[in-house]
């Protein structure tokens, strides 16, 4: 049964997709041209889609179960949108944080396999070169989300159960925001160090996404412009940009307490990832 909240938040959803989307340019404005309205809103539309997702699994599963699962899926679509989603259902519940600190550290999981499967299609040779970093990655994050997992489905599982908002648009809107931030800030650290510092350029793209800088690096690989050895830093600086990113929104969408069980966890993958590369 659909209570009028959910039909509410239906109707909201399908009108930011079939009618603002539309409507929005799809070209760079504002400051170093860091901005495209189609894109960012794309990402609000992401965040409520994700939020929703979490919500419906955790109405069939319930929170212990359907937060963890939800988070690692949608990992696949995008980890930093899906910690914004886990930290806004945190704000709106509270009594479902482990299970949202499950979810978003295995949406780093998703990012890691991810990032694999791009170097695949694009280097070989660059993926043998990054395979221990992002095991060792992968490792981390995977346990890490474990044991958020197994704490959540010894907890009680109450409120979360009951009907409410599939999502919440003022947090996705506030994600928007922070992005919007973030891309200005990546866009005037390219201006300042310009694009002949390939590390500078990988790391200023890895605040908004990690494979995009991952293809472009793998891609000098495979033509043979760097050698494999060489592109270890630049992906790596990447995503550990990615990983400040991630930092940023968990603060923002899901408060300190989300944030200070979350953080540690992706340093700890992060960490992983450049002691990986110190073992190669």
């Amino acid at each position: 049964m659909l209570t009028e909240r959910e039909v509410n938040d239906a109707l909201i959803f399908a009108g930011a997709t079939l009618v603002v989307l539309p409507l929005l340019p799809n070209q760079a404005l504002g400051p170093y041209d860091a901005l495209n309205p189609r894109s960012i809103w794309i990402v609000v539309i992401l965040v409520m889609a994700i939020s929703a997702v979490g919500y419906v699994l955790v109405r069939m599963l319930g929170a212990r179960f359907g937060l963890p699962i939800a988070g690692f899926a949608s990992g696949f679509i995008s980890s930093t949108a899906t910690i914004g989603a886990m930290g806004a259902r945190v704000q709106k519940s509270p009594d479902v944080i482990s299970a949202a600190v499950a979810g978003a550290a295995l949406s780093t999981v998703a990012t890691v396999v991810q990032m694999g499967l791009v170097l695949a299609t694009t280097s070989m040779v660059a993926l043998h070169a990054l395979s221990v970093p992002l095991i060792c990655a992968g490792i981390a994050a995977a346990t890490y989300g474990a044991a958020f997992t197994v704490r959540a489905v010894r907890e009680s599982d109450v409120a979360e159960t009951q009907p409410g908002h599939a999502f919440s648009l003022p947090a996705a809107l506030a994600f928007a925001l922070t992005l919007s931030a973030v891309l200005i800030a990546s866009a005037a650290l390219r201006e300042w160090f310009g694009e002949t510092g390939v590390i500078v350029a990988a790391a200023a793209a890895g605040f908004v996404d990690t494979h995009s800088p991952a293809i472009a690096i793998a891609s000098l690989v495979a033509s043979g412009k760097m050698t494999a050895a060489d592109a270890v830093f630049p992906i790596l600086a990447a995503f550990s940009a990615n990983t400040i990113s991630k930092i940023i929104f968990a603060w923002s969408s899901g408060g300190r307490p989300f944030a200070l069980r979350l953080i540690p966890g992706l340093i700890l993958v992060a960490g992983a990832a450049w002691a990986g590369a110190l073992l190669m």
